[in-house]
This record gives structure tokens, sequence and C-alpha cells, in this order.
């Protein structure tokens, strides 16, 4: 009888790890809340961002019926009386969303699910997320192509709490993919059928080559894959931002590539001449140098802007995830990091000369200074682009640089706001920019990211007014004084609804509160530094 128990043991163990990452993380376990979907669920007296632009409305009654929004009915007026007779009949289950908020959920455009460094629970990431009002990532990647594409299914089912994950993968990757490096177009055009059949969304490409990346980007396109390019230092003298949107990149994320599209007086970066990029503080600390390289409004700057609309590249800044660069101790000190941060998430973020993202060795107010200056420059861009048309969405990259999953994801709304974007346009780039960036390549319409009937019923709801303080969509808060003249702290999302499914955002936040204790009891309390 032991060895049989044994036997089996063994068995789980084993297929416990087929299923973990070739980067240490777990998979999300079995999913354990949330309540629904319902047959027919009512939202009652709600005033509704809709997410494409329009003002707030309401009070209205939204009716779901299954993971879909059937109707929104309009109930009366502000400061009058609801009239009953207007209302839907009763639902299965009904939320009381009197002087609240619902808008679109959230779609994070640029996620990683962690590492066993990090975060080696994705339970960890997703409830963070979702506790955020994120109920859409693209992973660029999440993990490995098998672990992602299996998440995504479990997601599709709601088998696991989480939002549901778009896969974006780097070009050979696949545990049975025979073809080597992708140093060449041919091989190149052989992954993505390969990565295609097995079912991933889109590509999370490099600054390759330019035969390479066109033959990438093509082949993509023939599949109705997206694509989205980091196109980072080491390559981008070949392959800035435009040479990529002439190809048929879909997206840019990052900054990489954007300023040296509109150089000046240069047509690489001029580095100081003891530049090593291996050492990232040259690496990040020289990069914001790049603002003054750049004429704002200038031939260069509108010409590039007008052709990037043209081409309908879409812009994912990822702002959150530098914005450290700006002020270190203000992002080392964030008020959440002591009850939502683990041990080891905190270990990662520490000086380092070998961990990415962890560059603080003797960063100088120079270097603020010219994050700064490289902020304002960048955000003038992105606010003129939003202007002439162009579509910007949301992306945070958490898990690098002080910025945890869903906290950074809000600090990047904020970041827009900073930029010039109306609290509107910040939401509409949070949610139905992100959701028509993700269907562009199908060529079909959304299916989220608004509040609109016919659609997925991925909703967040939240009892404070966001558009007249973003602060109020982080789990912790925003601190006021009331009209009994008492400190109070309010708002934190309330809900988060995936596929019909509600999640107790409060409750998600509790979960994670308490896997931070316990990592605390055995890896030890946070160093300060």
């Amino acid at each position: 009888m032991f060895l049989r128990r044994l036997s089996i043991l063994l068995f789980v163990f084993s297929l416990l790890i087929a299923q973990t990452d070739r980067k240490g993380i777990a998979p999300g376990p079995d999913r354990a809340e949330g309540e629904g979907p319902f047959n027919r669920l009512v939202i009652r007296g709600a005033t509704v961002i809709d997410g494409a632009g329009g003002p707030p409305r309401g009070p209205v009654d939204i009716v779901i019926e299954g993971n879909r929004i059937s109707s929104i009915v309009g109930v009366g007026y502000p400061g009058v009386p609801i009239d009953d007779d207007r209302r839907p009949k009763e639902g299965d289950f009904e939320i009381d969303a009197h002087g609240s908020y619902v808008m679109p959920g959230f779609a994070d455009m640029h996620v990683h699910a962690g590492s066993v460094q990090k975060a080696p629970e994705t339970e960890y990431v997703y409830k963070l997320w979702l506790a955020h009002g994120v109920t859409t990532v693209r992973g660029v990647g999440l993990g490995s192509l098998e672990f992602t594409l299996s998440e995504k299914e479990r997601s599709a089912k709601n088998e696991i709490t989480a939002p549901r994950i778009w896969a974006y993968q780097r070009a050979g990757q696949g545990k049975d993919w025979k073809g080597g490096p992708v140093r060449d177009a041919q091989t190149a055009r052989k992954w993505v059928k390969y990565a295609a059949k097995k079912g991933i969304d889109g590509l999370k490409l490099g600054s390759y080559e330019p035969s390479v990346m066109a033959a990438l980007i093509d082949e993509a396109k023939k599949h109705k894959l997206g694509t989205t390019a980091h196109l980072g230092q080491t390559g981008v003298a070949r392959m800035n931002t435009i040479d990529a949107a002439r190809l048929g990149l879909g997206t840019q994320t990052h900054y990489y590539g954007l300023f040296e599209s509109m150089y000046e007086n240069n047509d690489v970066q001029p580095w100081p001449v003891d530049m090593n990029y291996a050492n990232e503080q040259h690496r990040f600390g020289q990069v914001a140098r790049q603002w003054k390289l750049v004429k704002p409004n200038g031939e260069k700057w509108e010409s590039l802007k007008k052709e990037l609309i043209e081409l309908d590249m879409t812009m994912d800044p990822t702002m959150t995830i530098y914005a450290a660069g700006r002020d270190v101790s203000k992002a080392r000190n964030d008020e959440w990091h002591d009850i939502y941060t683990l041990p080891s998430q905190w270990d990662y973020f520490a000086p380092s000369r070998r961990a990415h993202g962890a560059y603080w060795f003797d960063w100088t107010t120079h270097d603020e200074v010219a994050w700064k200056k490289f902020y304002q420059v960048w955000m003038q861009f992105l606010n003129e682009y939003k202007n002439a048309g162009g579509r910007v969405t949301t992306g945070s990259d958490s898990g690098f640089i002080y910025k945890l999953y869903g906290f950074g994801y809000i600090e990047e709304l904020e970041l827009l706001q900073e930029a010039g974007f109306h609290p509107l346009e910040v939401i509409r780039a949070a949610t139905l920019h992100g959701a028509e960036t993700l269907h562009k390549p199908l060529g079909t319409p959304v299916d989220f990211g608004m509040v609109k009937e016919g659609l997925l019923a991925d909703l967040v709801i939240v009892d404070e007014n966001p558009l007249a303080n973003l602060k109020v969509l982080y789990g912790t808060g925003a601190i006021k004084i009331n009209d009994e003249n008492e400190i109070e702290r309010v708002g934190g999302v309330k809900y988060t609804i995936k596929d019909g499914i509600i999640y107790d955002a409060k409750q998600l936040l509790k979960d994670v509160e308490n896997m931070v204790k316990k990592a605390k009891r055995r890896d030890g309390e946070l160093k300060k530094y």
C-alpha cells in the first residue's frame, strides 16, 4: 500500500513539474474565487464610463446574461428618485452600484508572469492584476510558449483566477521547435508557421536585422498574428521605429527606436566613449540623454508623427516601468511595498550588477534630471500622437525597477494624464484601444473594451469617481479628509468582473497580503536599504 501511495505521489509531482514554466513559475491553482457566471446578473444604479470616450452617464441598470452584456437601461436622472417601473426585472444575482462607477475591464498590454527569483507563484501576479481591474493581459511573453498557451486556455475556461491571456511569444520559442535560432528570413518564416499552428496570438520582436524583421512581420500578417517590438539599443541603428513601421509592425512597446527615428544631427546615439551596454547603469542612464537629440515639432518630429499614424501603428509606451529613473527614492518607498511585495521580489529590486533593471549602482541627480527631461519630450510626442488620431495603449512591464504588478499599471494611467490625456482619454487607452490593438490583426470587431450591449462582461466597479482622481484605482486607495474632518482612505476597485464572474477585488488583495505574510515568516522582512 505504501509503495502504491508513493507511486501516485511521484506521478502527481511529475505532472506539476511538467506544468511548471522553464522559469520555475508555478501555474495558477484551480479557481477557488469568484461568483458566477449567472443566467442573469443585474448591476443596479451605476454611473457608466463606457471606455469609448463618452461622458459618464447614470443611473443605469446593466443586465448580464452569462458572460455578455445584454442590456443597459437608463433608469432615471441624477438627484431624482429612481422610477422602479423603468428597471429591468430581477436577476439571479444583483450588485447594488448606486453611487458607484462602472468601466470596461482594463487591458495591460505588456506583462510577464514573474520568475522563480521574483514571484514564483502566478497566483500572486494574477490576483494583483485582477484586484486592479485588469481583465485582459498581453503576455510578451507571459512565460514559455507551452506554459503561456496552457494558462491562456485555462483562463479562457475560467479554470484559474486570472485575466484573459493573449500570447505573444519571442521568435525561436517552443520545446519541439527543431529549426534552431531565428537568424535568417527562411528560418523566421518557418518559426512563425510553427508558432501559429501552436496557437499563439502574436510575436514579441526585438530589433532584428532588416531581412529577418521583414520576414517575421510579413509571415505574421499571413497568419493573422499581431506584432509588438522592443527595438533594443543593440540593433536599433538598423531597425528603429519608422523602419519597423514601414515593414508593418503593429505596436511599439517602450520608447526604443522612437527617438532614434527623428535625431536632428546624429544617425546613432552619441554614446560616451566608455559606454558598455552590459553595464545597466550605462544602458538605462545614457538612454535618457536622447531628450536633447530631437527637436519637438521640428520637421522630422512632425513627419514621423504623420507617417506612423498613416501606418496605423499603436504606441504602447509603458512609461511606468522607467518612472523610477525620475525619482528612485519615491519608487523604492511606495506605500504598497510593505504589504504586497514578496521578499523575493523585493530582493530582485535591490541594486545589483546582475539583476535586470536593478541598475542603481550610483544613481545621481544628473541621472534623474535627464529622465525628467526625457519624459517631458516623450510625453509631448505621445499626447500629440493621440491628438492627431494615433492609438495609444496602456502597459506596465511590472516586476522590474520597483514596479509591482497591478500597482504599476495604475501608475501608467496617471502618467498618461501627466502627458496631457484627459481622464476619459486615459480610460479609453486602457480599454477600447487595447481591445482594438489585439483584434486588429484578426480583422474582427472588438468583443471587449467597452460597456456596450453584446460585448463580453469584463467590467470594473469602483465606489469613487476615477475621473476626479485616478489614485482611487490603486489597491491602497487614496487619502482624503471627509466632511467630518476625519482622515480616511477611499477607493480601491470594489469588484472586477471577468467573463461574467464577479471577483471581490479587496479579498484578492487580502489573499496577496496573506501570501506576503507567509513568505516573510519564511524568508524574513523586506530589507531596507
